[in-house]
């Protein structure tokens, strides 16, 4: 992977790859004609230089807004902003295949209550005000398998004491995976960011919350024989 990241930027890509398969010619019609309304404002550095704060009332009005950070096809996201009409929920995914298969579920679904950032979740953690996220959600995010490219996961500081710094008092952190070794490091690294973990019980990492909907990375999970994993954490 290249670096292409502005020299004034302060942070690198630890994504994966920005592309998959080619894209269907409706998928690129909802690229064309409905990710720039659903922008949650001026996120990218090209646009937004002086990175200054988005205005979240602006974009939903005055309700709790929440965070999807990797939001893959968008199953998750559609569900619960279908759930929650009173909630803004903001998603951001590098992977523009996800990015075009969430605005097909937008526009099937009807939603109106989503904001959609194609990139880095970073960059939308720059121009967010502290104290301003009441949720947010990490599921099934990329493993980076590899020993030595564990510092590209989200369960690291570099990702962690931003995400603290946007989210409110109390507000809740939902975590998905079925790998292990990201269990392990998630609950190591996240208390240490300023997070309670809310397990009352030994099982309650395998119970899914009330209102999970199963995405395709969790079916494809449960078919490769890796069993899923749920915590809940609570921001101090």
């Amino acid at each position: 992977m290249t670096d292409d990241t502005p020299a004034d930027r302060p942070h690198r890509n630890f994504y994966g790859r920005t592309r998959g398969k080619t894209l269907k010619p409706s998928q690129r019609v909802y690229l064309d004609e409905d990710l720039a309304p659903l922008s949650p404002g001026p996120v990218s550095w090209e646009e937004n230089p002086e990175r200054r704060p988005l205005d979240l009332a602006a974009r939903f009005g005055d309700v709790p807004v929440w965070l999807e950070i990797g939001f893959g096809g968008g199953e998750h996201m559609v569900h619960q902003a279908a759930r929650n009409p009173g909630v803004g929920i903001i998603g951001a995914e590098p992977f523009i295949n996800g990015v075009a298969m969430l605005l097909g579920k937008i526009r099937a679904a009807g939603v109106t209550n989503l904001a959609v950032h194609p990139g880095d979740v970073r960059d939308v953690f720059d121009v967010l005000q502290p104290s301003s996220i009441d949720r947010a959600f990490l599921l099934y995010p990329d493993p980076w398998p590899k020993k030595r490219h564990h510092r590209r996961r989200f369960v690291t500081p570099e990702h962690l004491e931003p995400l603290a710094r946007v989210l409110k008092p109390g507000a809740i952190f939902r975590v998905a995976t079925d790998i292990p070794d990201y269990v392990r490091q998630t609950l190591d690294e996240v208390p240490k960011a300023g997070f309670s973990w809310l397990a009352e019980g030994p099982d309650d990492w395998r119970k899914p919350w009330d209102d999970w909907i199963s995405t395709r990375y969790e079916q494809k999970a449960l078919r490769e024989g890796r069993v899923p994993h749920y915590l809940t954490f609570r921001r101090n």
